[in-house]
């Protein structure tokens, strides 16, 4: 287990605050330093085509099959019986009440609790097979049944949370409560970077067309918790700089901006030397960063080098900045950049009420560019070693919230079972893993949870999920805190 502590990193500073003084270019000569020994030696850190960790790992837990990852999140949980779980028993028993057909032991929100009836709901989509492996997938999502044969659909996952808030917490952070570290966060504390001129932990928020002022997403989903912040992720905004002031103010130029940036680097490495601050530390590398960003972000943001045909695969919204198409593509760009983990959340996932109107608008929104990312990709070579997860936070109720009709129905929360798929590094391709009844209301055939996914996930990335963690308040912590089992039937 992994000692370090901010009062461990106070003694350990104060051992060096001679050199910090002393040192001709104090902390900028020891991170010029770092830069250059990791051009020079970097062909020698190499785990086959998967650079070594140089975060608080100095090897792989495990060999690892992914040195990346894109999660497109789809908040406010996409309908499983609708999109991925067809059940033909749903339709046929249309209208009746779920409670004439077995007993409804598991929870209620308080939206559909006190209903006097609750009718089952089956789906208007048509839902067909694809592929060699004949998975069945909707009609809403013809593009990612274009490629059912690269993916790993899983019918299976469960969660205890059954609100958007701590059920998106906890895929994010492995606990409801706020104030645990991402997912990301774990990643960039355990492996560190893969580049020097962009984060290491990147989060792009989308507002869908299904609900557009669905639930918020707040900025600690993509924060490091108790972890040094110098691990949290970076919003890129859709709107104005991608990265807040980016850009230098009027009348201040790039060589100014470094003559500051140098002054301020020995005032913060005083501090450092009389407090054994590790967030001064944090502040100092960000300041840097930051700089190197305003170079390198404007050359990945610029779309002027892709091809047509491209932009194309990826959609009519690929331009339109903050647009879902416009951040898979982003995402793409970002991991030939090395970017170790990219976080995509499209939002208005959440449908209470007119299921039929505000999900084909999701689906509109996710599809084409879902799709394109993972072909895209593929045809790079870069499949291989990046991991992809596409899932929202919990799943759908089989009986209708409100008045049901033929055409219209609303679905409450479920977190009992529920769908989400992934592709790429180390995962089974064509392959559909676990089941669920005839009503979509429990599972019958391999359980996922998820702390069962977040280990899956950390083992094709080279971590042993139980080896990585951190000291806060007098006990280590680890994203999958006691639990997690590795998920062997969805890997290749």
């Amino acid at each position: 287990m992994n000692t370090e502590r901010p009062v461990f990193d106070n003694k350990m500073l104060d051992t060096r605050r001679n050199f910090f003084g002393k040192t001709a270019t104090g902390i900028g000569g020891a991170a010029l330093s770092t830069l250059l020994d990791r051009d020079l030696i970097g062909a020698e850190e190499k785990d086959g085509d998967i650079p070594k960790p140089n975060g608080t790992m100095k090897e792989y837990h495990t060999p690892p099959k992914a040195k990346r990852v894109i999660y497109m999140f789809q908040s406010g949980a996409p309908s499983q019986q609708d999109l991925f779980d067809h059940k033909p028993k749903l339709q046929e028993h249309f209208g009746e009440d779920m409670r004439d057909h077995f007993e409804m032991t598991q929870r209620l929100t308080g939206m559909t609790a006190n209903q006097k009836a609750f009718p089952l709901a089956g789906t208007k989509y048509k839902f067909e097979k694809h592929g060699e492996a004949g998975i069945e997938i909707s009609e809403l999502l013809p593009n990612i049944s274009g490629i059912a044969d690269e993916m790993c659909l899983i019918r299976s996952m469960h969660t205890e949370a059954i609100n958007h808030d701590p059920a998106i917490t906890f895929f994010q952070t492995g606990h409801q409560l706020a104030g645990r570290p991402s997912m990301g966060s774990w990643l960039n504390y355990g492996l560190g970077s893969m580049t020097d001129d962009l984060p290491s932990f990147i989060a792009m928020v989308s507002r869908g067309t299904g609900r557009p002022n669905c639930q918020p997403l707040y900025d600690r989903l993509w924060g490091s918790g108790f972890l040094p912040t110098q691990h949290a992720g970076v919003k890129f905004m859709s709107v104005g700089d991608p990265v807040l002031y980016l850009n230098n103010p009027d009348g201040f130029d790039a060589t100014a901006r470094r003559r500051m940036l140098d002054d301020l680097e020995k005032m913060n490495a005083k501090k450092l030397e009389e407090f054994g601050d590790p967030e001064i530390n944090t502040r100092i590398q960000q300041y840097e960063m930051a700089f190197r960003m305003q170079t390198s972000v404007p050359e990945l943001t610029d779309f002027s080098d892709e091809p047509q045909h491209i932009l194309d695969m990826y959609g009519p919204d690929v331009m339109n900045r903050g647009s879902y198409a416009y951040n898979c593509l982003l995402a793409r760009r970002m991991a030939e950049r090395d970017v170790r983990f990219i976080q995509l959340y499209h939002m208005g996932w959440d449908q209470h009420f007119s299921l039929p109107t505000q999900l084909s608008g999701q689906c509109r929104d996710t599809d084409q560019a879902s799709a394109a990312l993972v072909k895209d990709l593929k045809q790079r070579g870069m499949l291989d070693d990046t991991l992809i997860v596409w899932g929202g936070e919990f799943g759908r109720t089989s009986y209708c919230q409100g008045k049901l009709t033929k055409e219209n129905y609303g679905r409450d929360h479920h977190p009992r079972c529920f769908s989400l798929w992934m592709t790429g590094a180390g995962i089974k391709r064509g392959h559909v893993h676990g089941a669920t009844d005839d009503f979509s209301y429990n599972i019958t055939e391999d359980p996922v949870h998820v702390h069962d996914l977040h280990a899956t996930m950390l083992h094709l990335l080279g971590i042993d999920h139980e080896k990585l963690s951190y000291r806060f308040q007098g006990r280590y912590f680890r994203l999958t805190d006691v639990h997690g089992h590795l998920v062997k039937g969805i890997m290749s």
